[in-house]
């Protein structure tokens, strides 16, 4: 993601606007490490491009909820940071969902270390 946001700059220049990353996340049955990892990895490579002159103006993850996904069918994939029960409609925050929360709530320029699940993690925002 950095890389692509520096490519951007460079082939736009000025003229590139403000950058806002939108429905960014992936699903998850099993674990929810891999989005973890994955919501990390892209984070970091904003702030990497933030710090090189990017002008980053926000990010929103997805999704909060499992949700349908047409292009899967039915429920398979498990996008959401709340687990949904689809039959009683009972949701449930997911261990991505209390490291997402933890990290947000970071002062900016802070740093700090979250447990979360079975590991723990240092947040700096």
């Amino acid at each position: 993601m950095r890389q692509l946001l520096i490519n951007l700059r460079e082939l736009y220049g000025k003229a590139l606007q403000p950058v806002t990353i939108t429905e960014n996340g992936c699903s998850a049955t099993e674990s929810d490490r891999p989005r973890i990892d994955f919501m990390a990895a892209h984070l970091d490579a904003l702030a990497q491009a933030a710090a090189e002159g990017i002008d980053i103006r926000g990010y929103y993850t997805w999704s909060l909820l499992d949700n349908f996904e047409w292009a899967e069918g039915l429920f398979r994939q498990r996008f959401g940071l709340d687990h949904v029960d689809f039959e009683t409609q009972r949701r449930t925050p997911k261990v991505s969902y209390g490291w997402y929360r933890d990290l947000i709530a970071c002062p900016p320029g802070a740093e700090r270390e979250v447990e979360v699940g079975n590991f723990i993690a240092r947040v700096q925002s």
